[in-house]
């Protein structure tokens, strides 16, 4: 695993490395540069990460293509079985609108397993997202969701709750992806 101060990895993987169809290569490269990465995971193509030496990814995790991975303002842990769909964001650091110098504030995010977030999520620093909990597509995450819960909207809000098992163990290697 690379540390701080090898951006460069960092910024051939967002330039290269992730722009390449093979989920293999992508997978190695992550292996350098993500905190940690569980077996059978999946990185998408064209996801782009930032500070990924904060970022873990536990067993059989799925980020679909497109997305964005930010571990500069805390921890990004997304848990075993997650599925985030193409075109999501997940920040960790982000403009506090109250300073006056325009500085930053940050917090770790937690995704526990078994949870679903559809296109197009915003999820802002400082979040949890509960075990089983579905994320609505376009919805902005502002607040903790509870586990089972559904959330839609901006900000989200509770629309529904899961009645789910939560057995399933994700199996998701595309050749092309």
């Amino acid at each position: 695993m690379l540390k701080r101060g090898k951006g460069f990895a960092t910024g051939v993987f967002n330039v290269f490395v992730g722009r390449l169809p093979s989920r293999r290569i992508r997978r190695w490269w992550s292996s350098l540069i993500f905190e940690s990465l569980g077996a059978s995971c999946f990185i998408g193509i064209r996801t782009q990460v930032m500070a990924p030496w904060n970022i873990r990814l536990a067993e059989r995790a799925v980020v679909n293509p497109d997305c964005h991975l930010d571990g500069r303002g805390g921890k990004l842990t997304i848990g075993n079985d997650v599925d985030i769909a193409p075109h999501t964001h997940i920040w960790t650091l982000q403009h506090d609108p109250n300073a006056a110098d325009h500085g930053t504030k940050g917090g770790d995010v937690m995704i526990e397993d078994h949870v679903w977030i559809a296109s197009r999520v915003t999820i802002l620093p400082g979040v949890t997202i509960g075990r089983g909990a579905v994320v609505a597509t376009g919805a902005v995450v502002t607040k903790d969701v509870a586990p089972l819960a559904i959330v839609g909207g901006i900000p989200a809000k509770l629309i529904g709750t899961r009645d789910n098992p939560l057995e399933y163990k994700l199996d998701y290697n595309p050749k092309y992806r």
